[in-house]
């Protein structure tokens, strides 16, 4: 799991807010799995102009995010999702589907999009083999983790938890590879700016250059 910070200020995540506020909203049960879909209760935003609008600005923000594109590597994302829990909402345990159409769900992320103090409850609870890790962030902030884990979102008890859900397939198929892909952009990074182009700087690069070209898929 990865939390991002800043994939929205805080003035852009309001501004995304305030329109989310104004769309209309049917039963997210329509877009889950057959499981899924037992679990499931909370709303989603209807098609219409104003949800593509948010869905633009949201997809320039996570191409633009240098975080995000290290961390997932992106070959194509999902359709996004806006999501809505209002009081007494949730969605049980699951796992997402590993294809959607033609997508293979390697990463799955949500941007939160109200901020953690207008709302109680609404946590998105990630489990691992220890325990479940429970994820409530500031508005414009992300969690990026792994599509193949269990997770849930705990019952809204106050307030309405909005944000925007998605997933990615990465051109780099296995987890462990990305996460050393990851490591070593921030390796060049830090080589460059403490020595410039240097001999260290120049074998990291290349190193990183070489690992991707054999992981890459098409």
């Amino acid at each position: 799991m990865l939390v991002i910070g800043g994939v929205l200020s805080a003035a852009e995540a309001g501004v995304l807010l305030a329109e989310a506020q104004n769309l209309t909203y049917e039963d997210g049960a329509k877009t889950a799995g057959r499981f899924a879909r037992q679990v499931k209760a909370n709303d989603q935003a209807a098609p219409s102009p104003a949800r593509e609008a948010i869905f633009d600005k949201v997809r320039r923000a996570l191409a633009q995010n240098p975080v995000f594109n290290s961390a997932a590597r992106p070959r194509a994302l999902s359709p996004l999702i806006l999501s809505r829990y209002r009081v007494g909402q949730t969605y049980g345990l699951h796992v997402d589907d590993a294809m959607m159409g033609a997508l293979r769900t390697d990463m799955s992320f949500t941007l939160f999009l109200a901020p953690p103090d207008s709302y109680e409850g609404g946590e998105l609870i990630v489990e691992d083999r220890l325990d479940g890790r429970a994820v409530k962030l500031a508005a414009g902030d992300m969690i990026l983790y792994g599509s193949g884990t269990l997770h849930r979102v705990a019952p809204v008890t106050s307030g309405a938890r909005i944000a925007v859900v998605g997933w990615v397939q990465s051109l780099i198929r296995d987890a462990a590879q990305r996460e050393i892909l990851f490591d070593l952009d921030r390796a060049v990074e830090t080589a460059h700016a403490e020595g410039g182009k240097s001999a260290l700087f120049d074998a990291l690069a290349k190193t990183r250059s070489n690992l991707i070209r054999m992981w890459a898929e098409n």
